[in-house]
């Protein structure tokens, strides 16, 4: 079967590569030409681990090809994933433009039956919209159906969760669409992944509830981590002893500065104002991104205490994506953190494996830093924003004598708070009693 995946974006790439590995014959299109020309000779514009090598792959075996044509593009396939940004309007809407002005592509050049699948996030409704875009654009009537399918992809395991997803949703009115859809996904059901058919709303409903319910969970677990600091208790301790009730799971119990990226603060803005403009406030959804604001501020204030004062102090950052395995920094809480550093008059060096370039595009004023230990000397704190592997075991003695004073602060509780004292650290962490240093 051949299909186009129109976007090369994150989840437009994975998508194609993972469907090209699935044995499908896939077009990448993208209006992009430079970004097209180096996707021809397997040069990704993003880290994600294993991506390259699947699209070297796809390529080797003549399954993934790419194309700025739009019209040789949708003339070939049979399914159409539209995989475009919907980027957050000022007032926390999604913006559609770039989904629609795909829809009026595809209408223009169509000469037989397509499904066409949206992998955008977007709001509850776009379905019907497209279908009225396509429909008033076409030339004259083809069939078509209208599906959704979204994306559940994890930056920094994204190709892991294309191949094993916990479910796939397909929300569609067609039966014929339903077949051929899960014809697409026929290489899972060997290992037994959920298919979920439902209708377009609906489908479209469950990928904003989901985020917004996770976003929800990292929003709490930092509240509670802040009432630990106040009483004395261990958010770790704390986290550990909720996950293990199987009602309430592990996953997302993880305190630390808040969530970014692409998806959680873009979602979860875009459900607030789903609800508002139907007449049904979304009270929690809103809560959890006013407290996911407060906690980034709360980890300016929490370094400013840790220093005694930021004006005329020197931080060491570790960390600028936000999270580890991709250079993403869409919302991360890392910039914004440092945004307020920057605000109280403190330097600040910094290092992050992948996403050093491109952040100090973003902030010019931080000094890059080669490795930990480069971004550590003259510090007058170290402080891990970031988990990444490469900040799991640096080596403490060689810090201490880099650092002006032993101080590590770990927004992301990576370290064990009794070890890095017995190294001689101070240990501020989030949720957890500071450590002093062990003689």
């Amino acid at each position: 079967m051949q299909i186009c995946v129109i976007g090369t974006g994150y989840v437009g790439l994975v998508t194609g590569a993972c469907f090209a590995e699935f044995g499908l014959n896939v077009t990448c299109m993208d209006t992009d030409a430079k970004r097209i020309g180096k996707l021809e000779k397997g040069e990704v514009p993003f880290y994600e681990p294993g991506i390259t090598e699947l699209v070297a792959k796809g390529i080797r075996d003549n399954r993934l090809t790419f194309t700025t044509d739009i019209a040789k593009a949708v003339d070939d396939a049979l399914v159409i994933f539209i995989a475009v940004g919907t980027p957050s309007r000022s007032d926390g809407s999604a913006d559609l433009s770039y989904v629609e002005e795909v829809g009026r592509g595809i209408a223009r050049h169509m000469t037989g039956y397509k499904v066409i699948a949206t992998k955008s996030t977007v709001p509850v409704g776009t379905g019907e919209t497209l279908r009225k875009v396509i429909k008033a654009t076409q030339k004259k009537p083809i069939p078509f159906d209208i599906v959704s399918n979204p994306e559940f992809l994890r930056e920094g395991s994204a190709i892991e969760d294309f191949m094993r997803p916990n479910r796939v949703v397909i929300g569609t009115d067609s039966a014929e669409a339903t077949a051929i859809m899960k014809d697409l996904y026929r290489p899972l059901y060997l290992i037994e992944t959920p298919i979920v058919i439902t209708d377009i709303p609906t489908s479209e409903m469950i990928k904003y509830a989901s985020n917004a319910f996770l976003a929800t969970k990292v929003s709490f677990i930092n509240e509670i981590a802040n009432l630990c600091e106040k009483v004395g208790a261990d958010v770790q301790a704390v986290a550990k002893g909720m996950g293990l009730d199987h009602r309430i799971g592990s996953k997302f119990l993880h305190a630390g500065p808040g969530f970014g990226g692409s998806c959680f603060p873009k979602d979860v803005a875009a459900l607030i104002d789903t609800g508002e403009r139907h007449g049904a406030e979304m009270r929690i959804a809103k809560a959890a991104a006013a407290a996911n604001e407060q906690q980034k501020r709360a980890m300016v204030v929490k370094i400013k205490q840790a220093l005694g004062g930021l004006q005329g102090k020197t931080v060491g950052v570790l960390g600028l994506s936000f999270k580890p395995n991709t250079n993403d920094l869409r919302e991360s809480p890392a910039l914004t953190i440092i945004e307020g550093l920057l605000k109280e008059g403190c330097a600040v060096r910094a290092h992050d494996p992948a996403a050093l370039e491109e952040g100090t595009k973003l902030l010019p004023q931080i000094t890059p830093c080669a490795d930990p230990y480069e971004t550590a000397e003259g510090s007058d704190a170290l402080v891990l924003m970031t988990e990444w592997n490469q900040f799991r075991n640096l080596e403490f003695g060689r810090l201490r004598t880099l650092l002006r004073q032993p101080l590590l602060i770990d927004l992301r509780n990576v370290y064990e708070p009794e070890r890095v004292a017995g190294m001689g650290f101070r240990y501020v962490s989030v949720g957890q009693p500071e450590r002093t240093p062990k003689k």
